[in-house]
């Protein structure tokens, strides 16, 4: 049996071809995917290029296929099982993995150890998620999911897990605190979630060409959605707050790098910022005696943890949100060149919040 797969070849270049699907060993098991999401991080990917042939894609939601005996009982699943895999594959023997920070694992060196990152070559082939399979290693991590959730809401686990992890478990956000998302993008619209279940009050900040976003964060609950564009975010929040400013500022903006001495400005005395998006380019004008004198906590945030993920599901299942809004396409994998660029807003005529891929019937 061959699984077709989505193949990065180069800088933006995407093809499909298709690869064997391996038999699976006592450890392992095989997913057939239902949904694929698209991170922010495909788009950079794309864009820039990887250093060899991979199948993008962690964030993959699907059915088991195939699951060997031991792999069965260590992950408590069955073939049949609705399961959502967590982007890192950890070796379990690192210093960070002993330690409980598996996002960390050293196994590629400085190479990100996961799903979606993983070259080709390297037998069985099918380590990523746009694809019809994929393979289940025996350091994968699972979650069961509501087999009766549609596959567009369940996907969704990733961006829900890092809004917990970056606005809530990372930062200790607490009832009555007030949290301010840089950025309203799929991740932090799943900020303002987060904060919310936390019982905090938070305020949004995107451009012009967010007002979708921003009008489906303040239906996620933010208090206040700000376009920066048009007003100052430290008036506004000075203002909010009767001048004590943020106890939480999670920033989550892709490549901008003013938000991240924004951030500095609208924490307040001894709070907590959590820096989640990438960036391409050294932070001008970064004053550290503005952190020394403010007594503020930075946090650097990568990727997902377990009960992170949890959460997120359980949040997802509860149905309390209308997350259908955040998801605005399902495509198949053969436009997978032209939904990672919608994600880009590189599409003329297409607006797109959270994306996935559905392999091809």
């Amino acid at each position: 049996m061959k699984s077709s797969a989505i193949v990065q070849t180069g800088k933006r270049q995407y093809e499909q071809q298709e690869f064997e699907v391996p038999e699976i060993g006592p450890e392992e098991g095989l997913l057939r995917i239902e949904q694929s999401g698209i991170c922010g991080s495909d788009w950079s990917q794309y864009k820039q290029g990887f250093p060899f042939p991979v199948i993008p894609g962690h964030e993959p939601v699907g059915i088991l296929e195939q699951v060997g005996e031991i792999a069965a009982q260590r992950w408590g699943v069955g073939v049949g099982d609705r399961v959502a895999i967590e982007t890192m594959l950890p070796c379990g023997f690192c210093p960070p993995c002993v330690s409980g920070k598996y996002n960390l694992c050293r196994a590629s060196g400085s190479m990100i150890h996961a799903y979606g990152y993983r070259n080709v070559s390297e037998s069985p082939a099918l380590w990523g998620g746009h694809s019809q399979f994929m393979y289940l290693d025996p350091h994968s991590l699972l979650h069961k999911v509501d087999s009766d959730l549609p596959s567009e809401l369940a996907v969704m686990f990733n961006p829900l897990g890092a809004g917990v992890r970056w606005a809530q478990s990372l930062p200790g956000t607490g009832i009555g605190e007030t949290v301010v998302v840089l950025g309203c993008g799929q991740r932090g619209l799943a900020c303002v979630i987060a904060a919310r279940e936390a019982g905090a009050r938070v305020i949004v900040t995107g451009l012009g060409v967010d007002e979708r976003k921003l009008e489906i964060a303040r239906t996620f609950g933010a208090e206040r959605a700000v376009n920066v564009e048009k007003e100052n975010i430290i008036d506004i929040v000075r203002e909010v707050t009767d001048g004590a400013m943020a106890d939480v500022v999670v920033e989550v903006t892709s490549g901008a790098t003013q938000p991240v001495l924004d951030a500095i400005e609208l924490a307040a005395q001894g709070g907590r910022i959590v820096l989640a998006g990438m960036k391409y380019n050294k932070v001008d004008g970064f004053d550290s005696n503005r952190v020394l004198m403010k007594e503020l906590t930075i946090l650097g945030a990568l990727a997902v943890d377990f009960p992170a993920y949890e959460a997120a599901i359980r949040i997802i299942e509860a149905r309390k949100y209308p997350l259908e809004l955040m998801h605005t396409h399902s495509m198949p994998l053969r436009d997978a060149d032209r939904a990672v660029r919608i994600l880009g807003n590189e599409v003329e005529g297409e607006y797109g919040i959270h994306l996935s891929l559905v392999p091809d019937a």
